[in-house]
């Protein structure tokens, strides 16, 4: 079974979160080989500002350079990507999905299977996007997602597999302006039938962040990577696991900057 490598607000474009970037790319190349055996998970702002192309033009360059160094890469929007972080504009939502996966035809839930692993990707920002509701950092799945990820859980090609959900939103946590605002409903939806969930979203205060969520919703793995890119000196972390062992203890930092 592939091993995972998570990562999450690089923020690429904010001071020198774009060199870390690069230092993480060289670093996850040079020590996790061979490259085939790892995916790489990274859930949102990839970018710090997406009204800035150039800074969506360098992120894009750095995930096709992990690509062709061998390693598979697995994307999901945040927040900065369909904006500044703090307003949103609709149009980033197909921006994104040509640049990153080539094609605008991609709709979430995003499955990708690889191996004896479902991997499901949740856009948590593009309800978010509505005139009314567009402001601040709160996240939204909405019905129809939520609707589309119960019919998912039930393909027989993924119930056989390991489960592997990500977002952006961090589902746990309910700070005013900057919640997943149907946490709820997901809660429903997947509890005790996934075994990992990976978010980011958050990246200040440590006890949301690390392992301090495992076991959450009957699910044995839920991590908060913080801002991988350790953006103005947040907390983050570039997590390194095996779903092949049931032991979440075993799952490290790697310490890739």
């Amino acid at each position: 079974m592939k091993k995972i490598i998570h990562l999450s607000d690089l923020h690429v474009g904010h001071k020198d979160c774009g060199e870390k970037f690069r230092a993480i790319i060289d670093n996850i190349s040079q020590l996790k080989q061979p490259a085939k055996e790892y995916i790489i998970v990274i859930t949102g702002d990839i970018v710090n500002n997406a009204n800035r192309g150039k800074q969506i033009d360098e992120a894009v360059e750095g995930i096709r350079l992990l690509e062709k160094r061998g390693f598979r890469v697995l994307v999901i929007p945040g927040n900065h990507d369909y904006g500044n972080g703090g307003m949103g504009k609709r149009k980033f939502v197909e921006i994104f999905k040509e640049r990153y996966y080539k094609s605008r035809d991609v709709s979430y839930p995003k499955l990708d299977i690889i191996g004896k692993t479902a991997f499901i990707g949740l856009d948590s920002t593009v309800e978010e996007l509505h005139w009314n509701d567009r402001f601040f950092a709160e996240g939204e799945l909405g019905k129809e997602q939520l609707k589309r990820l119960g019919e998912m859980l039930k393909d027989p090609q993924v119930t056989n597999r390991k489960k592997v959900i990500y977002l952006h939103h961090h589902p746990f946590d309910y700070k005013p302006g900057m919640q997943l605002k149907d946490s709820g409903e997901l809660k429903m939806m997947i509890s005790n039938k996934v075994d990992a969930l990976l978010f980011g979203h958050y990246h200040r205060d440590p006890e949301v962040a690390g392992k301090a969520n495992n076991g959450t919703w009957g699910i044995p793995r839920c991590y908060n990577a913080g801002s991988s890119t350790h953006k103005n000196g947040d907390k983050g972390f570039q997590r390194v696991m095996d779903l092949s062992s049931s032991d979440p203890s075993e799952d490290y930092d790697g310490n890739f900057i």
